[in-house]
């Protein structure tokens, strides 16, 4: 064989050396073992070698980006916002950018520049801008110059954000409340400095990507486990990201997540109140033990501003259960024995701090106020089925 081919075997080789390893993870002490958890976690390692194939290969070039979707209902990790469509690309801290298209409607709207760190979503946001920061134009279009330079002062209509030197990717993050009515943007990015040439595929490049990819995928799943483990040992006790992990992260701007692990016997229900704040956006997600959402196309596993229903005093009760209460904001366990619950109060006044009371299942209602809300079987069956509308109109399916 050539020096080529035989770099690229032993290259693939490794991959799945790499890949095989991970296999290991699912085991840990720390997780949980019932059938559903465990298919889930070896799911979720299959499902991120796509993702890291993206990040470390396929969409690696500051050179030559695209905007690509990072998660989707069945390709996400790290806590990902069950109302969100999350798109980025990789840039550098030389040359000057522009993206150009649509802005949608999305309710929450941020662009973040990521630098480069010590976790597997990269370090510390450089830079950012909020939807209301944005000029668009009368028809919904809008650019946006990402550029090492600062914004020119001569020119306060031009939506700018700033590189630094260690600038390696740049982060949109749209959060819809209204599935079904909120529309999604539509943009492109171009590299406007340098001689434009197009990306030449090599063997090195290749062998170098896949090595990337494959331990990605081990760093970045071990990562959020480690991460979950932390809130694990206080269950239903809600912290925010930053009292528990002080490295920096792309971390959503406008609002700490504020985060708490549930474990949930069969005969046992878990209610979540909390009276939510005037805000732009907030929403409740719930997820597994691998900090991955719950499936969101065909199970209830979000609330938000636009969806919960709340008490007639403005209180926001949640109740997470095996089976179904007949209670608007149910959360479904899908089989699950625990998790985590994540609220998102986003450029709100305030920041309040829900409290969770596990009770007997069979017990359910008698912790729960006489005059609460309750749901009808034709209720809940349009209430699923608008879901999987609200995702076909976000993703494009």
């Amino acid at each position: 064989m050539t020096d080529h081919q035989t770099r690229l075997r032993d290259a693939w080789h490794s991959f799945c050396d790499e890949l095989k390893k991970a296999g290991d993870i699912p085991l840990r002490p720390t997780a949980p073992g019932n059938p559903v958890e465990k298919a889930t976690a070896y799911r979720l390692l299959a499902r991120n070698i796509g993702l890291a194939l993206q990040f470390e290969m396929d969409n690696v070039d500051p050179l030559n980006p695209e905007l690509l979707h990072y998660f989707d209902p069945i390709r996400k990790q790290g806590g990902d916002n069950t109302d969100a469509l999350y798109v980025g690309g990789p840039i550098n801290g030389i040359d000057t950018y522009r993206v150009s298209g649509k802005r949608g409607t999305a309710r929450y709207f941020s662009i973040t520049v990521v630098e480069q760190g010590d976790t597997p979503w990269g370090g510390g946001v450089a830079n950012m801008l909020f939807g209301d920061q944005i000029h668009v134009e009368e028809d919904g279009t809008f650019e946006l110059i990402v550029s090492p330079d600062p914004k020119p002062a001569d020119q306060p209509d031009v939506n700018w954000i700033q590189t630094t030197p260690n600038s390696y990717r740049l982060t949109f993050r749209q959060f819809f409340a209204d599935w079904e009515r909120e529309d999604s943007m539509e943009a492109r990015i171009d590299r406007l400095t340098g001689d434009g040439a197009p990306p030449q595929l090599t063997p090195e490049g290749v062998a170098e990507g896949l090595a990337a990819a494959a331990h990605w995928v081990n760093w970045s799943v071990t990562y959020w486990a480690d991460m979950i483990d932390k809130w694990k040992v206080q269950p239903n006790c809600f912290l925010s990201y930053r009292q528990l992990e002080d490295r920096k992260i792309d971390a959503t701007p406008g609002g700490q997540p504020i985060i708490a692990y549930w474990i949930l016997p069969p005969d046992e229900a878990l209610i979540v109140r909390v009276r939510p704040p005037k805000a732009e956006y907030w929403a409740l997600e719930f997820g597994n033990y691998w900090w991955e959402t719950m499936d969101y196309r065909y199970r209830l596993s979000s609330t938000n501003c636009h969806h919960a229903v709340l008490q007639d005093d403005g209180e926001l009760i949640v109740v997470i259960s095996h089976d179904d209460p007949g209670v608007p904001n149910w959360l479904d366990t899908a089989g699950h024995s625990e998790g985590y619950m994540t609220f998102r109060w986003m450029l709100a006044e305030s920041c309040p701090i829900p409290v969770a009371q596990q009770v007997k299942r069979a017990e359910l209602f008698d912790h729960l106020p006489s005059d609460m809300r309750r749901i009808t079987a034709d209720e809940r069956r349009e209430q699923i089925a608008a879901r999987r509308r609200g995702i076909v109109h976000r993703f494009k399916w």
